[in-house]
């Protein structure tokens, strides 16, 4: 008689069919700098904007980033070493889109904290006006199954998570040169392009010395309706 396999009658920790990722939630001070970072980095567009309140889409949801001023919500103390949400991922699905929005924002004066070539991704990393990390990243693979089977099989991988980093502007030389996504990864993940300057651990900037000090009353948090009626 064969014997009842154990692993078939243990009760799995997961839902039988997967829920997916659909958005992300902020608590901000300030609704009006948030819409706009998110719609120039990443294209998301106000589905409802109010003062105190936006949801943003840039595909067919209705809505991927959520933005509440709530109540009572007050800066973080030393956000960039705070246990929490690291950053927001998005995706473009070929490497010139990828770097075409680099030189867009580039031009507009809004640059990555700092790059990496994770192996898998080239990745950059922007903080929003209120210090979250948001990631902007292509897949070096062209294809999810390959860049997953990379990141479970490499020996790369295993041994560094980061890989090194990279100056965004010498990408943009070396396609300029004629190379193509697949030869400028290649380089980059060799450590070929890496900045003068690397950011160290890598980290966020920290946004709320500044802001605080160019407007302390952001300390008292904000405000509850009857207290802006008082």
């Amino acid at each position: 008689m064969m014997s009842q396999s154990v692993y078939a009658t243990t009760p799995k920790p997961r839902p039988i069919r997967a829920p997916k990722l659909h958005h992300a939630t902020f608590m901000t001070m300030e609704i009006d700098p948030m819409v706009k970072f998110y719609e120039a980095v990443c294209g998301l567009q106000p589905i409802f904007y109010s003062e105190n309140a936006a949801w943003l889409v840039n595909d067919e949801a209705n809505h991927r980033i959520a933005l509440l001023r709530i109540p009572g919500t007050v800066p973080p103390v030393d956000k960039p070493h705070s246990a929490g949400i690291h950053h927001t991922a998005f995706e473009y699905p070929d490497f010139d889109s990828w770097l075409d929005n680099y030189v867009r924002l580039r031009d507009q004066g809004i640059r990555p904290a700092f790059n990496m070539d994770h192996g898998m991704t080239m990745s950059m990393y922007y903080a929003d006006p209120d210090g979250n990390g948001i990631e902007i990243q292509v897949d070096n693979f062209h294809d999810w199954g390959k860049s997953s089977e990379w990141m479970w099989a490499s020996r790369e991988f295993a041994e560094d998570q980061l890989g090194p980093q990279f100056d965004p502007d010498m990408l943009v030389a070396a396609r300029e040169a004629g190379m193509d996504h697949d030869e400028i990864h290649r380089r980059a993940y060799a450590g070929e392009y890496r900045p003068a300057v690397e950011v160290p651990n890598p980290s966020f900037p920290d946004r709320w010395a500044e802001k605080i000090a160019a407007n302390p009353e952001l300390l008292r948090g904000v405000p509850f309706p009857h207290a802006a009626e008082a």
